[in-house]
């Protein structure tokens, strides 16, 4: 078991319809998809999941028995926002050094970790570039960088190709894949079509979000 919802109930306001209502489910380790349109909850799933929302009822717990909570953010969550959230006015080197010194990867592997995956995600040219000086398919691939340079073991990616072109779309596809076949686990939201059928036979579940 990745992660365990026991009848969460969310809403963001006392007189909002819920986004969750009683909801059970338990989330397996590997590749986990939410698909649905936009709008319809899926980021509020990966949040719940993070413990960055709390439920107003029910319980939502991970592979260790409790609650998602600082400690499990910090070391065992690579979070990719729709936002990105990069540090403004640093580089993209330096927003990806501060994430592994924070999560506690020592400094070499950290190193290694840094050139590894800008590498990978074709970003090595830019890594002294200020993160305001990049375009925004760039700052989508620094924040996915970013989160994997933490080593953690569980990704939660939240629309990871939204504007993206196709080649885009297959590299990140492909290098999730290579992820989970480390024993790591994934959980992505997406409305895209194309990044299923990038994901090949990885996928151990799909749960629809929102769909009418």
């Amino acid at each position: 078991m990745l992660f365990s919802l026991r009848d969460v109930t969310f809403a963001y306001r006392r007189d909002a319809a819920p986004v969750l209502a009683g909801v059970t489910r338990e989330f397996r380790p590997g590749l986990t998809l939410l698909q649905g349109p936009s709008g319809g909850g899926k980021s509020t799933w990966l949040k719940l999941l993070a413990g960055y929302l709390s439920p107003q009822a029910g319980t939502v717990q991970t592979r260790h028995g409790r609650a998602p909570e600082a400690e499990f953010q910090r070391r065992e969550v690579g979070f990719v926002f729709q936002q990105f959230n990069l540090l403004p006015g640093t580089t993209l080197a330096r927003n990806l050094e501060l994430a592994g010194t924070i999560a506690g990867v020592p400094s070499a592997a950290l190193a290694t970790a840094i050139d590894q995956w800008l590498g990978q995600l074709g970003l090595s040219a830019l890594a002294g570039q200020k993160v305001e000086k990049l375009s925004g398919g760039q700052v989508q691939r620094a924040a996915l960088a970013r989160a994997l340079v933490k080593q953690p073991e569980v990704l939660l990616l939240d629309e990871p190709t939204s504007g993206l072109d196709d080649a885009s779309v297959r590299a990140i596809g492909g290098l999730v894949r290579d992820w989970v076949r480390t024993g790591k686990s994934a959980v992505v939201s997406t409305h895209d079509p194309r990044l299923p059928a990038a994901f090949g036979d990885m996928t151990r579940d799909t749960l629809l979000i929102g769909a009418p």
